[in-house]
């Protein structure tokens, strides 16, 4: 259960993910990878988690949720679909086994831009600041115990995957924080942004349209 802290009570508050996601027979591919770590290593966060790449994750009011809509939905406008190539396996000792994305630099301008433009409206508060993921991927099974991911990495170390897709999308997923299983809440999509690699002209430091 996440604690958040200084919220004013009565809001309610969200946890927000911003995902790129993978189209439904690259994402059924890796889906099998993730329940295959979950049966041999006993990972159930490797059966929860979505075949996805996670561009960044924040609480907020669900009250600013349409102000950071319209801002996020200028940054996709602007943006452009974009070649992703996946390849073989990663990990962030001694806790998370991924999917590395190897083509990073279109997803890292990508974050970076989202940064930019709307990182105010995603902080709730000093404490709680929006979380931007600048080393890409896609992630197979977090929150590992020592021994699975010791075991774990030595198999998955050895093993290859290959995959691409055009990046033509960006969702805003969202599920409340505060209830007692919400870390087993399925995230619902709030919005699907387009890239559209149109000229957008937006008013350096007018966060708030």
């Amino acid at each position: 259960m996440k604690t958040i802290v200084n919220s004013i009570p009565g809001y309610q508050v969200y946890e927000y993910l911003l995902v790129l996601d993978t189209p439904k027979e690259l994402g059924e591919k890796i889906a099998k990878i993730k329940e295959g770590f979950a049966e041999t290593y006993k990972s159930d966060h490797a059966r929860w988690g979505q075949p996805q790449i996670i561009l960044g994750s924040f609480v907020q009011y669900g009250m600013m949720e349409e102000r950071l809509v319209n801002r996020l939905q200028i940054v996709a406008m602007a943006a452009t679909p974009f070649k992703t190539e996946l390849r073989d396996f990663g990990s962030f000792p001694s806790h998370t086994i991924y999917i590395k994305v190897v083509s990073k630099v279109p997803v890292q301008g990508l974050v970076k831009n989202i940064r930019h433009e709307a990182q105010r409206l995603m902080k709730l508060n000093d404490d709680n600041k929006p979380y931007f993921v600048l080393e890409p991927h896609i992630t197979i099974a977090r929150k590992l115990q020592p021994w699975q991911y010791e075991k774990g990495w030595l198999e998955y170390s050895n093993k290859s995957f290959t995959g691409r897709f055009i990046a033509d999308t960006m969702l805003l997923l969202k599920r409340p924080v505060g209830e007692s299983d919400s870390y087993r809440m399925k995230y619902k999509v709030v919005h699907r942004f387009k890239f559209q690699n149109l000229p957008v002209a937006t008013k350096q430091g007018d966060l708030f349209g």
